[in-house]
């Protein structure tokens, strides 16, 4: 193995938020996909809940089989020379998303009214594999940017954290315009069923909602392969000079390949916190329009006016996530957010009438609490990788697939046990779709905690504990 040497990197303010900016397609299109998907296949479109939830695991198993190998590629490739191999990958992912994202929120072309909604599925089936193939693309090359832009913990942790708040800003932009069309629709419409229940004249509503978003996407996406310079952000580091402590001259880091990874115990454990954090953080969105409209009984405007408040205190809680993480610490700070979480959790759990202005407090903490852990969680990542930079692709991977698998399997689960498979609005789902607002939030939160204490005890008091030299300093 070789040894790794040290250098000092940083951004300047300008190239942070161009760096920033270049998941941005990916955000507004993911945040389409798990809050309106499943609510527009089973009340737009009509599909039974579990072909719904069949859709949204196809999605999710085709992005975590594809995402361990955009990584092992993205770190072997060379890619083309004027990009840097990690934006090439990025280039060829945001064409696929722009390309095929369209095609999903739009019925089914070919098809009429008597075809059979398991013939629909194959018809979807290529689109979505295809942005999932796309996104996971875009998604891995863009991550493991970081640990090569950045050297310092507190650069990766405001980088990544500069990385969520256009996250939510990306939220923001979907639900904003979704409550304008929803808003605009109400203005002309006079059947008031229109105005608040979903049903298949809302088709071209989610149709321009999906292009309007993609071309706002694709216009951030051309700022971040102008601003982000791949090779000059290399050339310039070269001529730095080279920061090496005594330690290091005398002991230098060896140099990890994928296999490596996968011996190393805290390698398991960081994934397992990320995890629970993707499952809380997809399926909190994922299942809050069903949880407003079929719960809480409120028009549908509220799918826009709930996940935009959400974001909105997402982004006020990102921006004191650098101070906070960096006074008392990475792990820390996650336990506050997952006390956010389990906040939100008892909230909906106790108040079984919050369909007034208390639904507003409640998702205040939901979207303060899914920042925190998320900026956090992927801080944690950054900090496994280290200087391990060649090989940072394939850990963004493999902790992606975990997620991305974990997600569509709770997907399939929840809609297989839903009480009405066919009918969007039935007495028996008031409290379903409550209880599983709580136990994806709450119970999955206990797990998180758990898989976070695993890390305080291995690396908080044992600082030999194998090649993972990153995360025993991972509060200093």
């Amino acid at each position: 193995m070789e040894p790794s040497v040290h250098i000092d990197r940083s951004l300047s303010v300008c190239r942070r938020l161009c760096f920033a900016v270049g998941h941005f397609v990916n955000d507004l299109s993911a945040s389409m996909w798990f809050t309106y998907l499943l609510v527009y296949l089973h009340s737009v479109l009509g599909f039974q809940s579990t072909y719904a939830g069949v859709m949204l695991l196809m999605g999710q198993i085709a992005d975590g089989v594809c995402t361990p190998l955009m990584g092992y590629e993205s770190d072997r490739t060379a890619g083309v020379r004027w990009l840097g191999k990690r934006k090439t990958w990025h280039l060829l992912g945001t064409i696929c998303v722009l390309v095929s994202f369209p095609f999903i929120f739009n019925p089914c072309l070919p098809c009429t009214s008597n075809t059979p909604q398991w013939a629909q599925i194959i018809y979807f089936s290529p689109f979505i594999i295809i942005f999932q193939f796309g996104w996971a693309a875009a998604q891995i090359s863009h991550l493991s940017l970081i640990p090569e832009l950045v050297s310092s913990e507190s650069a990766k942790v405001e980088l990544t954290a500069y990385r969520y708040a256009f996250s939510v800003v990306a939220n923001v932009t979907v639900y904003a315009v979704a409550w304008l069309l929803f808003h605009f629709q109400g203005q002309h419409s006079v059947d008031p069923s229109i105005t608040d229940n979903l049903g298949p004249v809302d088709v071209p509503l989610f149709r321009m909602l999906a292009l309007i978003i993609l071309g706002i996407g694709a216009l951030f996406c051309l700022v971040f392969h102008v601003g982000t310079k791949e090779h000059a952000s290399a050339s310039e580091n070269e001529n730095r000079p080279i920061a090496l402590s005594p330690s290091q001259q005398t002991l230098p880091h060896p140099v990890f390949h994928w296999k490596q990874w996968l011996k190393e115990p805290c390698f398991y454990q960081v994934t397992s916190v990320y995890m629970c954090t993707r499952l809380i953080v997809n399926l909190s969105q994922t299942y809050i329009s069903v949880y407003l409209t079929n719960s809480l009984m409120l028009p549908k405007n509220f799918i826009a006016i709930i996940p935009l408040v959400i974001s909105v205190s997402s982004f006020v809680c990102s921006l004191v996530m650098k101070p906070v993480s960096k006074c008392i610490g990475i792990n820390i700070t996650y336990l506050v957010g997952l006390l956010l979480v389990l906040s939100f959790a008892i909230w909906a759990y106790l108040d079984k009438n919050m369909g007034g202005q208390r639904i507003y407090g409640a998702v205040v903490l939901l979207g303060a609490g899914s920042a925190t852990i998320l900026v956090m969680s992927l801080s944690m990542t950054a900090k496994l990788i280290g200087e391990q930079t060649q090989s940072g692709a394939f850990v963004y991977g493999s902790m992606s697939l975990t997620d991305k698998v974990s997600n569509g399997v709770g997907v399939i689960i929840i809609q297989s046990i839903q009480p009405c498979k066919t009918d969007s609005y039935c007495p028996d789902c008031v409290w379903f779709y409550r209880d599983v607002m709580v136990m994806v939030t709450g119970g999955v939160a206990v797990a998180a905690a758990l898989c976070l204490l695993t890390l305080l005890i291995c690396y908080g008091g044992n600082e030999g504990a194998g090649n993972c030299d990153g995360m025993k300093d991972m509060e200093e």
